[in-house]
């Protein structure tokens, strides 16, 4: 196929709002190696920006957001997590460690897993207690672990 030169310039401008478009997007990847895979919905970032005054980080997680839907609500819900942390790896997340030795047992749908060199995580489950999302912690203040779990974590409760 011969191109003329205006087809050619409509081609790249195109392919210029394309990357434009899609380059306020990031891939599942790298949203997950950020920490944002369980801030699934935009309005779960405008809760983030309240706690957390990063702008950056703000940014990040609009990246990685899906727009809510009336339906939504915002309200996705899990029956049970799992906080997954290297042992070894713990004394450099004071928060976290707090948050293990002071507030787990105020939670009894959580389970601590010790694991080698993973970084701190909260692996979410439904109501037939399988893996549904992951979700970096690194940075989290222990009242924001304990929040999120309130608000999130409903026991015998399925995932809306």
């Amino acid at each position: 196929m011969v191109m003329d030169r205006s087809m050619a310039l409509r081609f790249l401008l195109l392919c210029g709002v394309l990357a434009l478009v899609l380059g306020d997007r990031l891939g599942a990847r790298e949203c997950e190696d950020l920490g944002f895979t369980g801030l699934a919905l935009c309005s779960d970032c405008n809760a983030f920006a309240e706690y957390v005054k990063d702008e950056e980080l703000v940014s990040d997680c609009r990246k990685c957001c899906s727009e809510d839907s009336d339906d939504s609500i915002s309200k996705v819900t899990f029956s049970g997590a799992i906080l997954e942390v290297c042992m070894r790896k713990l004394v450099f997340y004071p928060e976290v460690a707090s948050f293990i030795e002071e507030e787990k047992d105020d939670f009894p749908y959580l389970k601590i897993q010790y694991a080698f060199t993973s970084p701190p995580k909260l692996i979410m489950l439904d109501s037939n207690s399988h893996h549904t999302e992951t979700i970096r912690i690194d940075n989290w203040k222990r009242e924001h672990i304990r929040q999120f779990l309130r608000e999130k974590v409903k026991p015998g409760a399925a995932e809306i």
